[in-house]
């Protein structure tokens, strides 16, 4: 297999992104396209990003939103600074190798290791206590199968591509831990056909909400008011920053223990700064809470305004943003079905 450098991320669906999923990935995703993997290099590496629909599927919604979420997905991406001429952004449906490589990967994979994954069981019921849950439990009877076994899936996309890096926020670790031991297994059952990838940890911590800053950001929050997304107006990002949930405390510091929500706020201008908290602290000494909040709004509209601008140029341009699916989904597709000759090889299928 390839062993050129190789960075792979996949993003769900969702339609436009919020402030999250930028800080948290899209814009390392953006920053990758013009740094070495290491600085005491200077070798090339190629960029894959894949917007995951066939992941979309473990939560079942109307197609026609599903095509909806995925054309904006794309949009956005694009609008947020991924180059299509420097990373071959694709959807995941396009490329039948991944479910091909998946069942192969499943057949190989016990359902213990699966049924110590914790994202499925966070999700199962909303609930966040899950404790001694597991695949036997009472509770896990309504489980679908999809989401117990989308790690698998997961891995597979990464090592179709012979991806060498993948870079993640430290909530993902676990199933890139995941990925490299279904590898392992894999060469123990077949033979050395992968190489294990290598964790590109995410230097932004999860961005939290604005409304409860001990819960992560999210689309799927009933409450809008509780995130930034990236086609907000100028106007729309003041007022929810207002409204962010603070304290009355005197001063402005950084403790996300004591005080969270102006901890969220100042993690939110560092990450868009590129400092560190400790130094927006500095930066903003003798700011009331209004000056604060004040100062992460402009800086939110500074980011989010250009990429607003773009995303609704990209959405009165349709054709423009289907044409470069297709001519990325041609370059992954070649290199996913060499790839994919060689393990079917390996396994006796061909």
């Amino acid at each position: 297999m390839n062993r050129v450098a190789r960075v792979f991320s996949g993003i769900q669906p969702t339609g436009v992104p919020q402030l999250g999923n930028y800080l948290g990935s899209i814009k390392n995703w953006v920053a990758l396209q013009s740094q070495h993997l290491d600085s005491a290099s200077s070798q090339p590496h190629d960029q894959y990003i894949s917007i995951v629909d066939l992941h979309a599927l473990t939560v079942p919604r109307p197609p026609a939103r599903l095509r909806t979420d995925t054309f904006e997905m794309a949009a956005s991406l694009i609008a947020c600074g991924i180059d299509p001429s420097r990373t071959v952004l694709f959807r995941q449906s396009t490329v039948h190798a991944h479910t091909q490589l998946m069942w192969a990967l499943a057949c190989i994979t016990p359902v213990g290791w699966l049924n110590r994954m914790t994202q499925w069981k966070s999700k199962l019921h909303g609930s966040q206590q899950y404790g001694s849950l597991n695949v036997h439990s009472a509770a896990a009877q309504s489980l679908l199968t999809g989401l117990f076994a989308y790690p698998v899936l997961m891995a597979a996309d990464v090592l179709l591509y012979g991806a060498t890096h993948i870079p993640v926020g430290d909530d993902q670790i676990q199933h890139i831990e995941f990925t490299r031991d279904v590898c392992d297994q894999f060469h123990k059952t077949y033979g050395h056909v992968f190489s294990a990838p290598r964790v590109l940890l995410s230097q932004t911590k999860r961005v939290m909400s604005l409304k409860d800053p001990l819960r992560k950001m999210s689309k799927s929050d009933p409450n809008d008011s509780s995130r930034i997304n990236l086609t907000d107006s100028d106007d729309a990002i003041i007022r929810k920053i207002r409204k962010a949930h603070t304290d009355s405390i005197q001063g402005i510091s950084y403790d996300p223990v004591e005080r969270p929500g102006i901890s969220s706020l100042l993690s939110i201008y560092a990450a868009l700064r590129d400092v560190s908290p400790e130094q927006v602290v500095q930066e903003m000494e003798g700011f009331t809470n209004l000056q604060m909040k004040e100062a992460v709004a402009s800086a939110v509209i500074e980011t989010v305004g250009p990429i607003r601008e773009h995303m609704a140029r990209l959405v009165d341009d349709r054709g423009y943003v289907e044409r470069v699916l297709r001519e990325n989904e041609e370059k992954a597709k070649s290199v996913a079905e060499d790839n994919w000759k060689n393990i079917a090889k390996c396994i006796g299928l061909s």
